[in-house]
């Protein structure tokens, strides 16, 4: 049976709920801070899904601490917990750490109420699905080299799934690829393009027509970013990439933190028109992708962009913005990207949309 198949449905994960006294509930990691954050400015009872000697640093932080804690010894335990988290009346909010801590296949099948269209993660995880959306959006790519053995340029590997850039590596020749590679892992290898890299932060909701309209609800450019990455981000500090490569140092894409970013106003057309076709081909493909995503982006220096990736649920990057962002602050103050998923969850229960906007 194809995972598609397996996937509960909505109408059934919210029967038994009180849909007046919604939690909201995601893992203690990446982006949990300003989703507890933003839920508590929206009225909403959150709670936490931790590991009992990860939690004590949220007492620092009493504003993004959540109300509960629900302490489990693995995540990937989680799924054993479902019925007396659906007593709780929980919502889940996916985040990367969620979807590589459980699996993005466990996570397709779990038997709770989720905010977003969990069958994005499908075509997120797969880098041949995601290519054939972007493509198919009228995107720009890096190119794509199917071959190994054809890798005639700088490219960089990439393994699929979410990983906060862990692993991929830059190869200039077969032989440089084949010592790093680790054949047990599905990859992608792409040409390796020059410029400037943005992460640009979006919403998509599909159940309210103000703003920047689409052929069904409106989309909002909520921040952007720039990662910090360990160790390429520091090469230039002691050597160029081939004489550390002689050495036997190789750079890597770990991410370490993320550093906030605006872009020339002139850009920003393009900006919307991009993410308007990534969320109508979301549409035609798989039902649309809902609420947060981000492009992962190099502008080159003639001005063009090149998509390289997309993640299609909150990311670390809209972290810097808990109270706002200079792009947010234009549609409202104080708007988090965790606070307007609060936002999306409120409008939908008092209109009676939940199952538009969950699955």
């Amino acid at each position: 049976m194809a995972v598609e198949e397996k996937i509960p449905s909505i109408k059934e994960l919210l029967s038994g709920y009180d849909k007046s006294n919604l939690v909201i509930a995601t893992i203690c990691s990446h982006s949990s801070l300003q989703i507890f954050n933003g839920a508590r400015k929206e009225g909403f009872k959150t709670l936490g899904i931790g590991i009992e000697d990860r939690i004590k640093f949220y007492d620092a932080f009493p504003l993004g601490k959540p109300d509960e804690f629900f302490l489990v010894d693995n995540y990937k335990d989680i799924p054993k917990y479902v019925e007396e988290l659906r007593e709780k009346n929980v919502i889940i909010i996916p985040h990367g750490s969620f979807v590589e801590y459980l699996g993005a296949e466990n996570f397709l099948k779990l038997e709770l109420p989720t905010f977003g269209n969990r069958r994005v993660l499908m075509w997120e995880s797969d880098r041949d699905l995601e290519r054939k959306w972007l493509e198919g959006a009228g995107l720009d790519m890096p190119k794509q080299i199917k071959d190994p053995k054809d890798i005639d340029r700088p490219v960089i590997v990439k393994y699929h799934g979410a990983k906060g850039g862990k692993g991929f590596f830059i190869a200039k020749t077969y032989e440089e690829f084949e010592k790093l590679v680790d054949w047990s892992k599905p990859f992608t290898i792409q040409e390796f393009v020059m410029g400037t890299r943005y992460y640009l932060h979006y919403f998509y909701s599909p159940i309210i027509n103000e703003g920047y309209r689409l052929k069904k609800g409106s989309l909002q450019l909520l921040s952007m970013d720039r990662r910090d990455e360990t160790t390429i981000d520091e090469l230039q500090r002691i050597g160029s990439i081939s004489e550390l490569e002689e050495i036997g140092i190789h750079p890597t894409f770990v991410v370490t933190g993320n550093i906030p970013i605006v872009m020339r106003e002139s850009l920003l057309p393009e900006v919307f028109r991009m993410g308007e076709k990534v969320v109508e081909k979301s549409i035609e493909l798989f039902g649309g992708i809902i609420g947060p995503f981000c492009l992962e982006t190099v502008i080159t220096e003639d001005l063009k962009f090149k998509v390289f990736e997309i993640s299609a649920r909150i990311v670390a990057g809209t972290n810097p913005y808990i109270s706002g962002s200079p792009y947010s602050d234009l549609i409202q103050p104080d708007l988090s990207t965790g606070r307007r998923i609060a936002q999306e969850i409120k409008y939908a229960q008092k209109h009676d949309l939940l199952e538009e906007i969950l699955s």
